[in-house]
């Protein structure tokens, strides 16, 4: 698969898409409560997308890795399952960590973001999670500038995960974004500064830094899609698609 490169018209007409995943996330979050079912929070989801005209690009989604299609619109991700959580008759109870993970596509162009937060009441060694997945997105994003290397961004992962005492698996990792959701470069969450691919203005990525507490080590539930920390430490996720430019890298989906 190719690595393509959007015109600045392109990354205008992709806003859309970001803007409407960050509101859609926005909203789960308000919605997200103790005693919430995780159905409930799916079908708004579905809902808000239905209401939107917009495309979801996990109902049908079928990779090597999943037990497909996914059949749901978002992935619900709680406690120590940390990717790809398969929305299921579950009650949230006070103190969840829940990590949200949306992606659909609005006039043919993609966005994909991810959240994860504490539902009630939270205990500080998540909100330290949490802040380290944020704090890794941050210093990713920063250094996404034309001249850069795909290294860079998994070096700035990887430096802050280990300045929290975390270790970081490699097996899945951000992605380009565009006409669909999962396309070339991959983006690690760990590597070396310097190495990889040359950025240039007009690439779009989604980058997702996502650790575990206590390991690198990750299993599959029997639904063949949730993945959780091998250890059952908690997880937490944190995730934006941007655009690289000329100038600062565009996160396309910010949220209020």
């Amino acid at each position: 698969m190719a690595i393509e490169l959007r015109t600045p018209t392109q990354i205008e007409q992709m806003r859309p898409a970001g803007v409407f995943v960050g509101e859609v996330l926005s909203a789960l979050m308000d919605a997200a409560d103790v005693g919430v079912n995780l159905l409930d929070l799916d079908a708004l989801a579905h809902r808000l997308i239905r209401e939107r005209g917009a495309e979801s690009c996990y109902i049908d989604y079928a990779p090597s890795f999943g037990n497909g299609p996914f059949a749901k619109v978002v992935c619900t991700s709680v406690n120590d399952a940390v990717l790809h959580g398969l929305p299921h008759d579950y009650a949230l109870r006070d103190g969840d960590l829940l990590t949200l993970d949306f992606a659909v596509s609005v006039d043919g162009w993609v966005s994909d973001s991810a959240v994860s937060f504490v539902v009630g009441t939270p205990r500080e060694e998540d909100l330290r999670l949490i802040d380290a997945t944020r704090e890794a997105l941050d210093a990713a994003i920063a250094v996404a500038r034309p001249g850069k290397k795909i290294g860079d961004i998994g070096a700035a992962i990887g430096d802050v995960a280990r300045s929290h005492g975390l270790a970081v698996n490699t097996q899945f990792g951000g992605h380009g974004v565009g006409r669909t959701m999962h396309g070339e470069p991959h983006v690690p969450n760990d590597a070396r500064a310097g190495r990889g691919l040359k950025l240039a203005p007009g690439l779009v990525i989604a980058i997702e830094p996502w650790f575990c507490a206590g390991t690198d080590e990750i299993v599959m539930d029997p639904d063949g899609w949730t993945i959780r920390s091998a250890d059952g430490s908690r997880g937490a996720h944190s995730e934006h698609t941007v655009a690289i430019t000329e100038g600062d890298p565009i996160i396309l989906t910010a949220r209020d």
